[in-house]
Order: structure tokens, then sequence, then C-alpha cells
């Protein structure tokens, strides 16, 4: 269909994504503007429906970014972190029992002595607060959904989604055209494998230089447990079962606020096998004598996954290209050990929006922000990654039991010395390639849930207060569907039905022949198909406005 021209509105910084580092950026710009006494516009466009309904994570929290930006958030009385860390375990799992590993064990960047328990959806609702409140333009329900470049190759912004176009292609009666949104710089802040920030990446060859980007894909409940099972400030993780040794992963249990408990596992998604399922494994989990006592008469009022960028140091790309920048998940700034990434998304943030103002103010416009690039490493964020950066692949390379010890011993030679017996290791095969054709696998048959303690996918989605319009164009992409036969489901067994945390994919018989099923209705954008599909036949898209998750407390 033809489509009319958009109506264009001109900042001098347009943000993508409401998550920590765009609002830090935000907030960083309007500070720096006002301690400058310069004028500086900023736009943030968020596609959940408020800021935070799409964020989700453990979460421990570093405060140590939100204590550069807001340096007085504790006497806040709104402030959205309250319980402190007390007590930090780490079991060791078997199928029967585990162990309790001794905290002098661990490196101190291990320890979670500081920290703080609690929602990170609510840290960044109150940082979206604080963003209005010194004038930023926050716009939920507007995912970006195309990146503007001027004819020299440089972004100029992004527009906004159309609303109203039909599952069809065709324009509906209420259809609306997205709005341009130009700017002299534009940051990207998506989080985890980005729909834009992945075209960017391959336009400008970001990764030329650098190892591939590996993920893990993270499942959470919440729930409120009983005043008996409950001890404010306890955190726990955990390796080893339900996974197997070739499959790396972990658990965690955090209590905080008014009686409730943050429980999740991660999978990393280099595994082999296609019948693995990281939701069942969660589940099973649970069922763990060393776990599940905490949920006796407790109940589950929330649920969510997400992928988790797990590369690295190693695996950061180029940050920088004409007029713009990539800051937080998007750039790859989570340390996996320690599993935490919104201190150096803050900080990263805040970094290039340094770097933005200081371009800002000399005239510029639409450049590199070289001082960005070359400044990261020799940060905080660079030394925090850093001393971490052979952990993930020493797990890849040589298992749970193996690998966690060289990974720890480490940490304690870059802690003490400053010195690695690794240098730096290469991650290896990206994870989609790591996947094994089913006919080389042993199937993984998995119990069926009990509806107390364990549960299926659509009960679980139904917590997430997923929605999107029915009537618009899927947002999960199959580049060919013949392959999806061909490949995924012949060769491979159809991992798509067990890697959705979320139910979306099915294969259907019908009339004695398999149909590939979408139920886009279902999907929590933890962008897992897009990552793991061995083909890399999927790709994920914006849906039109306000779709997804709308997370509480997650």
């Amino acid at each position: 269909m033809e489509l009319p021209e958009r109506e264009a509105m001109d900042f001098d910084v347009v943000i993508v994504g409401a998550g920590p580092a765009g609002l830090a950026a935000a907030i960083q710009l309007k500070q720096l503007a006002a301690e400058a006494g310069t004028e500086v516009s900023v736009v943030v466009v968020e596609k959940g429906s408020e800021v935070g309904a799409h964020i989700l994570s453990g979460a421990v929290i570093d405060p140590s970014g939100l204590d550069k930006l807001i340096p007085d958030w504790r006497a806040d009385p709104d402030r959205p972190l309250k319980t402190e860390v007390v007590k930090d375990e780490f079991m060791f799992l078997g199928p029967a029992g585990g162990i309790s590993l001794p905290n002098v064990a661990f490196p101190k960047l291990m320890s979670n002595h500081g920290n703080f328990v609690g929602s990170l959806s609510n840290v960044t609702k109150y940082l979206g607060r604080k963003a209005e409140e010194l004038g930023v333009e926050i716009y939920p329900g507007f995912p970006a959904a195309e990146i503007l470049y001027d004819d020299s190759g440089a972004v100029v912004g992004v527009a906004t989604g159309d609303l109203g176009v039909a599952r069809s292609g065709e324009a509906r009666d209420d259809f609306t055209r997205g709005m341009e949104l130009r700017a002299k710089y534009t940051v990207f802040g998506e989080g985890a494998r980005g729909s834009l920030t992945k075209k960017l990446i391959d336009r400008y060859r970001l990764n030329q230089h650098s190892d591939h980007q590996k993920y893990g894909l993270g499942v959470k409940e919440l729930w409120q447990v009983r005043p008996e099972k409950f001890r404010p400030g306890l955190v726990q993780h955990s390796m080893g079962w339900p996974l197997p040794n070739k499959a790396g992963g972990g658990s965690w249990l955090y209590h905080f606020d008014d009686h409730l408990v943050s429980v999740g596992f991660v999978t990393h998604l280099n595994y082999e096998n296609p019948t693995l399922s990281p939701f069942e494994e969660f589940q099973r989990f649970k069922t763990h004598p060393m776990i599940r006592d905490v949920f006796e008469g407790a109940k589950r009022i929330g649920y969510g996954a997400r992928a988790i960028m797990e590369g690295g140091w190693q695996s950061v790309p180029k940050l920088v290209f004409p007029g713009g920048c990539l800051v937080g998940d998007s750039a790859g700034f989570v340390n996996v050990p320690r599993i935490k990434g919104s201190h150096n998304a803050v900080l990263s943030g805040m970094q290039a929006a340094g770097a933005i103002h200081e371009a800002l103010v000399a005239g510029r416009a639409q450049d590199e922000l070289t001082a960005y690039e070359e400044g990261w490493r020799s940060s905080p964020i660079g030394y925090d990654l850093k001393r971490v950066r052979n952990v993930k692949p020493l797990w890849s390379k040589y298992g749970t039991l193996v690998g966690v010890g060289l990974g720890g011993l480490d940490m304690w030679l870059n802690e003490l010395a400053g010195l690695s017996l690794f240098g730096t290791l290469s991650h290896g095969k990206p994870d989609y390639a790591c996947t094994k054709p089913l006919k080389d696998v042993t199937p993984i048959k998995y119990p069926r849930p009990d509806g107390v303690l364990t549960f299926d996918r659509l009960s679980s989605v139904y917590l997430s207060n997923t929605n999107h319009e029915e009537d618009q164009p899927v947002h999960l992409q199959v580049k060919d569907m013949g392959l999806q036969k061909s490949s995924e489901h012949d060769v491979f067994g159809g991992p798509s039905s067990r890697y959705c945390p979320a139910g979306v994919y099915e294969w259907i018989e019908e009339g004695g022949a398999p149909r590939y099923q979408i139920n886009a209705q279902n999907c929590v954008h933890c962008k897992t198909c897009d990552i793991k599909d061995p083909n890399q036949n999927i790709n994920w898209v914006t849906p039109e406005g306000p779709g997804g998750p709308n997370y509480v407390n997650m």
C-alpha cells in the first residue's frame, strides 16, 4: 500500500529504550547541560506500555552506577531499593542433595556485600520519573522500528512503527503512520539482541574485531512466601543439577521487600541437545530437596523471561558509528559470573552522555563519538569485565565441574595479581551452531507439572500480563518456511517448541504432515528464537504499539 509521509520532530538526542542505560544517558545529559548553562533536548522512546513494563532481572543490584548518577538516592523515601544483602550463599547441587561452598573460596569481586535485592523494573520506573523531572520527554508504547540515515550513511534518528496495520499487511480503519524522530545523535539501549542494534552491527561491521556474542536465557518467577520462610536480604546461587555437565547455567533465590522471593534459572544457550528446555529445567530445579521447602504454602505471582548477554569483554563490539552509539545490554556489558549488568548499563549511559554533551557544545553532529569508544575499557566498566573475561569460555570448554574450578582460579589470579594463565580466551562457536541434530542425542523427557510447585508455559505467560493486538503482522518472521520444515523440524526435531519459554512455537500434525504454528500473542520478547534457531531463520522485530509483557515488581 502507498503510505503517507511521516511527520517529523527534531531533537538534540534521541534515545531508544527506557532501560537503565538509556534513562541514565538522558538524566546525565540534562545534568551536564544544567551545569554548563546550556540547553539539550532529549527524547526517549520505549516499546513497553510504560517505563519498566519490559524490564526483567534477578535482581541483586550493584548500586555503584546509581550512586554516581543520583548520589542522594538512598535518602529518597521513594527509592526503589530498600533490601540490602545480609547473607550470601552458593550451592553446588546434585540430583538428591548438594553442598554449600564457603564464601572465603570466592574472590571479593563475587561478594554481594553492599548490594541490594529488588526489582530492576521498579528501578527503571524511578529513573523514568527522575528523567521527566529534568525535562526529558519519554514516549512509552512507541517502539522504534526503523533507523533513519542521511545521504552520507550517518544515523540521523529513528522512526516509530506504524499503527493499525492488519495481519494481511493492509491498513485498517485505525491506521496511523509512525513518527520520525530526528537527532544530532541517537543512542541505542534496546537490551539484549535488539532488533535495530543487529542492523547497526551488520551495517557498520561493528563486530569486525570482536568475538561473537554469547547468550543465556533467564527464566524467572516471583513468589510471595509465608512469613516463617522469609529471610529478607538472603541471596542464594547454585550451579549443577538439573543441567548436565556440558550444559551450563545456574540459579538464584533472592528474598526482598514484602515477603517476596525472586527465583530464577539461567541456561547458557550454547547447549547441544535440541530436546533440552530451559523452562522445564527451571521447573525441575524448584523440586530439589534444598530448594523446594521455601515455596511450601507460597503463592506464585509473577513470571517472565529474557535473553542475557554473556560474551563479556572480548565480545563487546565497536560502540560508535556516525551519528550514534550503543549502551548497556546492547553493548554487552553484563558481568556473567556476578550475574550483574545494570550498574555497567548506568555507567555506560553516563559515559555516552558525557561524550555527546561534549560534541554538542563543540557544535558537532552525526559524527563518531570517539571519546566514548576510547574510554570504556579503561573505565570501571572495563575493569569489571576484564577480570572475568575467561570465566564463560572456560565453562563452555570444560563443562561445569572443571570449568567452575578453572574460572575461579582465573578470577583469583586477576584479583590478586592482575594476571591470567589463559590470556584472553575465545568463545568458540556461536550458540546456534552448537545445537546437534536430533539423531545424535538422547531425548530428554520432562515430568508433567503439578500445578503447585511446577507449571506449564501458558499458565506462566498469563502471569506476565502479556498481550498483543491480534490483527497485526506477525513480529516473529520466518525467512524460509521450507528450511524450517526441512532442517529445524526434520534434522533438529523442532527445538523452537522447547527453547521458547512462552509456548510461541508449535509443530502440529495436520493431515499427516507437520505444520509450523506461531502463537505470536504469547511472546514475552525474550529474543531466544532469534538467537538459538539453528539456521538463523527467525528474525524478531518489534510488534505494533505497546505489545508484550507488562511486568510488575520484576
